[in-house]
């Protein structure tokens, strides 16, 4: 008999591997800051373990395991936010950056890629979440701010006024939105829409959409070691 799917741990350590190799690139202390983490708040928590508790033999042992997990879950924070830190930097200002930014949204989400675009790679993407509809404009500011106009237009139209149509533009100038505040901006948006009308958006646009003509996107701006660290990101 065969011995059925490799070991998952396998493919998580090669994950966070590849996911502190890229962090490393941009944040070479990485690996002090890591350590120091450990340490400071594990022997933090150890040391505070023994004032509350018993200090026999048992007592130092908790606190050597409970200083350990907690060190360990300190450097694993600090970890995941300086790769994901990593990661956006890797490819900001990359076509298709935004796209890949918008697959860390949470559930409640529906994301249609690349919905228009134009032969100078300026792109718009879409978000329906219960703020709406949010079209995501990246590329050359000037072109792109028409190119949401015209988008906004036709999805007014499809979607009526009970459903509010937004636009952001990512970049790094003033009305911008960074990438890397691209999903918590989204994320705190109002929800002026209720799950019925996300639904019901949602629908209505399909036929949009089938009307355009196809489209790939940019070759994927996240080279393999940036997926691996967004997939370590989200568990």
């Amino acid at each position: 008999m065969s011995s059925g799917a490799p070991a998952p741990a396998t493919g998580r350590v090669a994950q966070m591997r590849q996911a502190y190799q890229i962090t490393k690139k941009a944040d070479p202390n990485i690996g002090l800051i890591l350590i120091l983490w450990f340490l400071v708040v594990g022997g933090a928590m150890a040391a505070l373990n023994l004032l509350l508790f018993s200090r026999g033999w048992l007592g130092v042992t908790l606190a050597v395991v409970f200083g350990l997990l907690s060190g360990t879950l300190a450097a694993l924070i600090v970890f995941g936010r300086r790769a994901e830190r990593a990661a956006y930097a890797q490819v900001e200002g990359q076509p298709g950056a935004a796209a890949s930014a918008l697959q860390m949204l949470r559930r409640g989400w529906n994301i249609t890629p690349m919905v228009a675009f134009n032969k100078n790679q300026d792109i718009v993407h879409r978000a329906i979440g219960r703020c709406g509809v949010v079209l995501i404009g990246e590329g050359n500011p000037n072109r792109v701010k028409s190119l949401l106009a015209a988008e906004k237009r036709k999805h007014a139209r499809v979607v009526g006024e009970e459903v509010p149509v937004h636009e952001i533009v990512v970049g790094r100038d003033e009305g911008q939105v960074p990438l890397p505040k691209l999903t918590r901006t989204l994320g705190r948006m109002k929800k002026d829409v209720s799950a019925a009308e996300q639904t019901t958006a949602i629908n209505k646009l399909k036929a949009l959409d089938a009307m355009r003509p196809a489209a790939p996107m940019p070759r994927g701006p996240m080279p393999t070691s940036a997926k691996a660290a967004r997939k370590m990101m989200r568990g």
